[in-house]
């Protein structure tokens, strides 16, 4: 199946540097899918009765959101390709991936979009990981 991700990366004219183009594009789909399920779940915490028991939850969420849209954005631009830089933030998002997926862990019985969320950042989290290992 080809995706929007796919096709853009395949008519990118620089050298992506022999990075792997499917590790690439599934990292990219799992930050950007990541960044909406934590906007949507960070939402959904905010119309709970409990909001104080989720303030890390929301703020966790938040986080992650904006570490995962800065990663796909940065996995996405390749004039100038800096592998120091795509590391970093594949690092970087690799690890707020871990965090917000235990923290919603903790609410996932209680909340199923804690649970729906958790299951996205796992899924970043692995897709992250797959590419910095794929970068050598």
């Amino acid at each position: 199946m080809t995706t929007m991700v796919k096709d853009m990366l395949d008519t990118c004219p620089a050298d992506l540097g022999g990075v792997d183009r499917d590790a690439l594009t599934r990292c990219i789909e799992a930050c950007i899918a990541c960044a909406q399920a934590c906007t949507a779940c960070l939402d959904a915490c905010l119309s709970e009765e409990m909001i104080a028991e989720l303030a890390k939850c929301i703020r966790t969420d938040a986080d992650c959101a904006d570490i995962c849209n800065a990663t796909a954005s940065v996995l996405s631009r390749h004039t100038g390709y800096d592998a120091n830089i795509t590391r970093t933030m594949l690092t970087a998002c690799a690890t707020v991936c871990k965090a917000c997926a235990e923290e919603c862990e903790r609410h996932a019985d209680m909340h199923d979009h804690c649970r729906v969320c958790a299951e996205a950042c796992r899924r970043c989290e692995a897709a992250c990981n797959e590419l910095l290992a794929s970068l050598g």
